[in-house]
């Protein structure tokens, strides 16, 4: 006689199982909180003393707060709606100033019983969340040309040190407007040749080409196909790691910024509401170089078009021009460190810059050969310019330079230094920002942007909510009016299925989003119809005459390996979704796959064990099916 029992362990195991799931699920049922989020500045401390300043902060300014904690390195100030919220940013942000990162945030309300155990509610998407996404291309073939302008540097500086004479060092024009190399011009073919067995054996990954024309004894050095392709893909890391840095320093809670395709960067920035202050951060291309200012010729004949060699003429912000050697001193690739604050002798706005240990050693140097002599600081940024001609939008690119600040040097400069000249301190908390985040290598155009509000997130998990549930319930009523009491169990099973899939994602802290919904929405139906191919082997075991403990084996032994074969069939498709996709269509892939494997699990070893306990090791003359 078939007993239909389970061992003891199997039903430990989904107790086990079921328990953990609805309480790594439950954090999910207590929500969010919207906050305001205070975190420090590299230099400055975030302490109970902050704590107390916020609280005072909110009560001058007559504003009701749930509560202000200490959590670690920040203060989280919790309101009871957006609204609040926003009031409490604006008065929070003015009083501390640019010493602290205040950011908007939403807090959950698990209990700390849960957080104990680091049972933690799942993230939110931008789509049902609010927030910014931005779709940035990477201008690649500019690192390309930034890696020329070193080449030009490094040649000058190794030719003069090893006495080798040349008239002139620039980029080399293979066509009009492009450039495709290194040319250094030579007044005889002897020094060319020199020159060239020099550099060959210091750069032999470059490709050398010599030339003559117009009397002039040319060499070309450029980069191989190989190199170029090099520098891209590094151009388009370093590009994602500063934007990152940036965006951790703009204090953004899960962020999301991923490759997408050969040249293009995701950015996403759930809960951000300040969208035009994350872009001017984000989307800013800042760095410095220090430079020797000239003393000895004419600004106003340079202004006329007479730059003399070896120099060039750039504008001051306080108005008016200065000259400027074309020697780099130093450039900020080198800035480890940066803060803002104020110059104690003019009160001013100033940054405060610390070196790495190699720049600190160029510039010591640098700066102890040049005492008493003028030294410019020269800000430089990359801007894209949009402008409509013929029904098009033309984007044209540009670079600003302008010198910030001219100093004399009065002594040898090592690690850390300060520099002025800046217009406010908001201007000296973001030079400060972009510089301690790093340069981007190459320029970064915003080619898509979309803003989704908090209400429109609400509005999406509503929608979300509402079909689950939909779906659900017409699911739960269908099972139960064509199954009787094994359409109860099935929906039991469904219900688990359900809190195990939240549950999981909630481990894995997954950022749910809208199409995250949809493959939890279609999980409930294939779900179901693991049920329904059990249930229907069982009946047509009962119609061929079968007892009801010889169905109730056979329908669940025969319909195993057809669950299988389909569940496996989705799995692959899934699959596939993730590794092919990006972003939503990565997170339909990943709730599908969840869904998919805790369903089988359900579906077969979860009812089975409801039927065991219920119609194992009995004599059963009907079962209600």
């Amino acid at each position: 006689m078939i007993l239909n029992k389970y061992p003891l362990w199997k039903y430990l195991l989904i107790i086990v199982v079921l328990a953990v799931s609805v309480l790594y699920a439950l954090p999910n049922l207590y929500g969010e909180d919207p906050a305001v989020q205070v975190s420090s500045v590299r230099g400055v401390e975030v302490s109970l003393a902050t704590q107390e300043t916020v609280r005072t902060v909110l009560q001058n300014a007559n504003i009701s707060f749930k509560s202000i904690t200490l959590e670690g390195e920040r203060v989280l100030a919790r309101f009871a709606d957006t609204e609040t919220q926003l009031k409490a940013n604006d008065a929070v942000r003015k009083q501390l100033g640019n010493e602290y990162i205040v950011a908007l945030n939403l807090a959950p309300r698990t209990p700390q019983w849960l957080l104990a155990i680091n049972a933690l509610p799942m993230y939110l998407g931008l789509d049902l969340r609010g927030g910014v996404h931005f779709l940035m291309e990477v201008d690649v073939d500019a690192a390309i040309a930034q890696s020329e302008e070193r080449y030009i540097s490094d040649f000058r500086t190794l030719l003069r040190e090893n006495r080798l004479r040349y008239t002139k060092i620039d980029q080399y024009e293979k066509v009009a407007g492009q450039t495709g190399g290194v040319e250094v011009r030579f007044s005889d073919a002897d020094s060319r040749t020199q020159a060239e067995d020099l550099l060959r054996k210091e750069y032999p990954d470059l490709l050398f080409e010599t030339m003559d024309k117009d009397g002039s004894f040319n060499l070309v050095a450029s980069m191989s196909e190989r190199e170029k392709t090099e520098v891209r893909r590094l151009a388009l890391k370093q590009n994602i790691t500063t934007l990152r840095n940036r965006v951790n320093e703009l204090g953004v809670a899960e962020p999301v910024i991923q490759q997408q395709g050969a040249d293009r960067v995701v950015v996403q920035l759930p809960g951000v509401q300040d969208t035009a202050r994350a872009k001017e951060i984000i989307g800013a291309t800042a760095t410095l170089e220090f430079r020797l200012a000239d003393e000895t010729h004419d600004v106003q004949d340079a202004v006329n078009g007479r730059v003399p060699a070896g120099f060039k003429l750039y504008k001051q912000r306080s108005g008016g021009h200065v000259l400027l050697k074309n020697r780099v001193m130093l450039t900020g690739d080198y800035i480890i460190d940066a803060s803002s604050g104020i110059d104690q002798q003019n009160g001013g706005p100033a940054v405060f810059i610390t070196l790495d240990g190699k720049g600190a050693n160029i510039f010591s140097k640098v700066t102890g050969e040049n005492i008493k002599k003028l030294m410019a600081v020269v800000f430089i940024e990359s801007k894209i310019d949009s402008r409509e001609e013929n029904g098009q939008i033309i984007k044209t690119k540009r670079t600003v330079e302008e010198v910030i600040n001219v100093a004399r040097i009065q002594d040898q400069l090592s690690k850390r230094f300060m520099i002025t000249g800046l217009d406010d301190t908001r201007e000296a908390h973001d030079l400060a920002l972009l510089l301690r985040a790093g340069a981007l290598a190459a320029p970064i155009d915003i080619v898509e942007e979309r803003t989704i509000g908090p209400s429109l997130g609400q509005d999406n998990i509503d929608q979300g909510m509402r079909s689950v549930i939909i779906g659900f319930v017409l699911v739960l009523a269908f099972m139960i009016f064509y199954y009787k009491g094994f359409g109860l169990i099935a929906n039991l099973a469904l219900l688990f299925n359900v809190v195990i899939i939240v549950a999981v994602l909630s481990m894995l802290q997954a950022t749910l989003t809208l199409p995250g919904i949809a493959g939890i929405v279609l999980t409930v139906g294939m779900a179901v119809d693991a049920n329904v191919l059990i249930n229907e082997r069982i009946r047509e075991e009962i119609r061929n005459g079968n007892s009801p403990q010889a169905s109730i084996h056979s329908g669940y032994a025969k319909a195993v390996s057809t669950i299988a074969d389909s569940n496996i069939t989705t799995l692959i498709a899934a699959v596939i979704l993730f590794g092919f996709g990006s972003g939503p269509v990565k997170g339909f892939a990943i709730t599908l796959s969840i869904g998919i494997l805790t369903s089988m699990f359900t579906a077969i070893m979860g009812t089975r064990a409801v039927v065991n306990l219920l119609y194992g090791g009995k004599r059963v003359e009907k079962i209600s099916i």
